[in-house]
């Protein structure tokens, strides 16, 4: 969730770029008496209940264009949603309180550029739209001089903001030990342990074991919570071969759809507007001599390649430079051309053949949409007849005599995937299968594909152990493993110590440490009064060689070794873990034990590479972590400054008002 508390242009935020985007209105949130209600104030300085409303609304639809589904209020305030706009809005009513006591304000002149520079104002040209500007304020139920209030009011608020947080700067020293932290490398080597480095493969449990076992990792061997259910649904693609189309309406829906068929060959093009015919030439003379590429020019005037981007053009929407761009038979540049802007290169970058599909080529797929769409406008009329059906008290097989809804019965276990075709592919029924009880009544829901469905709980069956003797192979299987596995958690611990005892005191006569085969790292494969794997009684340490006087495996590993490694560097078939271990290793020649879940290496840290910091790429880390470290400093003495505000105001919460808003947003 994005950080409400630092955005400053709280309500130009809100109004001018959530307006267009949100349907300039029309929240769903009923207006509370205009405004006059109020969720609270900081001194004189109130939050109205419209203001909340339309803030509130503003980012559950954020979500939900983010998402692609709804996003409900439940959801909101699951994530804290609410309490993150009223933050916002009372921050900004004791920033508007603090420029009220002390007088700070701005002119009419900034007033005007904030609104003449706002997207939502603009029109096709690129200008305010004095148009746009009236109709929007109307649809808003906002006069002229209230918005620009509000606007100056927020300006003011900025200039307070801008003088809190203006002076901050980053202490060098962080700067340079945080780039350090990021930069610095590590040499290491590795060596996996593997089934042949332990004596796992004799073990045999007898059955009391593994029967304890079983009750030990009771999860494990638990089937899922299975819900029973009965239901109807009737889809488009269902209804589809039942609806009788003519070929006239057919050959209506291809010339609605023309475009779709029928295009002219296209291009793929960029325009870059220069403020003079001599600077344009002279970035084409560039571009051809291959000194600079296109985008060179682009991003030296501060722009992407998104803004310059026209999209597909046809040789007519290319006006005068249309001829010279199609005369291109590959990717290049042309120009410069003279246009309503000034002189511009353009940038062919995809040549698009064109498409002509005659109506006879495209009527399979022309009937078979329009059919679709015929049907679920059928299944729309008749979803009334069903609902009546279902709250006169029909069962769910009643409702399938009498209509053409069909009867399904499922046993669905959340998580599972869907076969293909199945209901349990629609999220609606997942989510609805997921809540429902044996005490609901069937409801009519809507499918995604305009279908409809109704469903029963017939039964819930409980989460419940499988019985021993139908999982005794996955169980002996599930102990072996974990058996195996806390042997080679063993085993690496003491070729650990014998490694490092071989590297403090070399030769050909080492012994063991005391404490070898005693593991630094904990095995989480079951509780503590769970049956030890090692239950058939062998030593998974008895062919270390430990006590023979013998030279230990551990001092001839094969290591592999890396070097360079960074932090956020990756090698090849080896778990992330290794590397995050190495950087928390401080010595080098240290070695560690590495449990990467079903697998166990030993890590040794072999150097440290210093960060240099005079190199470019470290130059430009640390303009980045300046600029981070900056913002965060930035905000966190906003965010202090803006609760003393509050308290020095006097925060007052109206929160049945609150309450009340939550209870309608939708």
């Amino acid at each position: 969730m994005k950080n409400l508390r630092t955005q400053g242009k709280s309500l130009i935020v809100w109004i001018l770029m959530g307006l267009l985007v949100l349907g300039l209105g029309g929240f769903g949130v009923t207006s509370f008496s205009g405004g006059s209600v109020e969720i609270g104030s900081v001194g004189d300085t109130k939050v109205t209940a419209d203001e909340y409303a339309r803030s509130l609304q503003n980012e559950i639809n954020s979500y939900s264009r983010q998402t692609g589904q709804p996003f409900s209020m439940a959801q909101a305030q699951a994530i804290g949603l609410p309490q993150a706009v009223q933050a916002q809005l009372f921050t900004g009513a004791a920033l508007e309180e603090q420029a009220r006591r002390i007088g700070v304000s701005v002119g009419d002149e900034r007033v005007r550029q904030t609104i003449l520079e706002a997207d939502a104002f603009t029109g096709p040209n690129g200008n305010f739209d004095r148009v746009a500007y009236a109709e929007i304020l109307r649809r808003e139920r906002m006069s002229e001089a209230e918005f620009e209030a509000a606007v100056r009011t927020d300006e003011a608020r900025m200039l307070i903001q801008r003088a809190v947080v203006g002076g901050v700067t980053v202490p060098e020293a962080m700067v340079h030990q945080t780039t350090k932290w990021l930069l610095e490398t590590r040499d290491l080597s590795w060596r996996e342990l593997t089934e042949d480095d332990v004596s796992a493969s004799g073990t045999s449990p007898d059955e009391e074991t593994l029967k304890s076992w079983h009750q030990a990792n009771a999860a494990r061997f638990t089937a899922a919570e299975i819900r029973k259910l009965t239901y109807v649904w009737l889809t488009p693609e269902a209804l589809a071969g039942e609806v009788d189309l003519d070929e006239k309406a057919l050959r209506d829906l291809y010339e609605a759809s023309i475009d779709q068929y029928r295009q002219p060959e296209r291009r793929i093009v960029g325009r870059l507007v220069f403020s003079s015919r001599d600077e344009a030439e002279a970035a084409k003379a560039s571009i051809d001599a291959g000194e600079q590429p296109f985008e060179a020019f682009v991003l030296q005037r501060g722009l992407t390649l998104d803004d310059v981007d026209l999209g597909e053009m046809t040789r007519q929407d290319l006006g005068a430079a249309g001829d010279a761009v199609f005369a291109l038979e590959q990717p290049g540049v042309v120009g410069p051309v003279d246009t309503d802007l000034g002189p511009a290169l353009f940038s062919m970058n995809a040549i698009l053949e064109p498409v002509d599909i005659p109506f006879e080529k495209a009527r399979a797929d022309l009937r078979q949409e329009a059919a679709l769409d015929r049907a679920a406008r059928i299944i729309d009329d008749r979803s009334g007849e069903f609902e009546d059906l279902l709250a006169g008290g029909a069962t769910l097989e009643e409702v399938a005599d009498e209509t053409p809804m069909q009867l399904g019965q499922i046993d669905w276990i959340a998580g599972e995937p869907a076969e293909e075709g199945s209901i349990a592919g629609y999220e609606a029924f997942r989510e609805q299968a997921a809540q429902a009880t044996e005490a609901d009544f069937p409801q009519l829901t809507r499918l995604a594909d305009g279908g409809v469905f109704a469903l029963r709980v017939d039964q819930i069956v409980p989460p419940t152990l499988k019985p021993f003797d139908e999982v005794r192979d996955a169980v002996a299987d599930d102990w072996r493993a974990a058996e195996i596995h806390r042997q080679l958690l063993a085993r690496a611990e003491e070729m650990r110590v014998q490694a490092s005892a071989a590297a403090a005191s070399p030769g050909p006569d080492v012994s063991p440490s005391p404490d070898a085969g005693t593991s630094r790292v904990a095995t989480p494969e079951a509780p503590e009064d769970a049956p030890r794997p090692d239950a058939a009684g062998e030593d998974p340490a008895a062919d270390s060689g430990a006590g023979t006087g013998q030279a230990s495996p551990a001092q001839t590993l094969a290591w592999r070794s890396e070097t360079d490694v960074t932090r956020d560097g990756w090698i090849e078939s080896v778990p992330a873990e290794i590397i995050a271990r190495a950087f928390s290793i401080d010595q080098t020649g240290e070695i560690e034990v590495v449990d990467a879940g079903n697998r166990v290496f030993l890590v040794r840290l072999d150097a440290i590479g210093e960060a240099d910091l005079t190199s470019e790429d470290a130059l430009r880390v640390m303009d980045a972590v300046t600029a981070r470290l900056s913002q965060t400093l930035q905000a966190d003495l906003f965010d202090y400054y803006a609760r003393a505000a509050q308290r020095l105001g006097g925060l007052q919460l109206n929160q049945s008002a609150i309450n009340a808003i939550d209870a309608q947003v939708q």
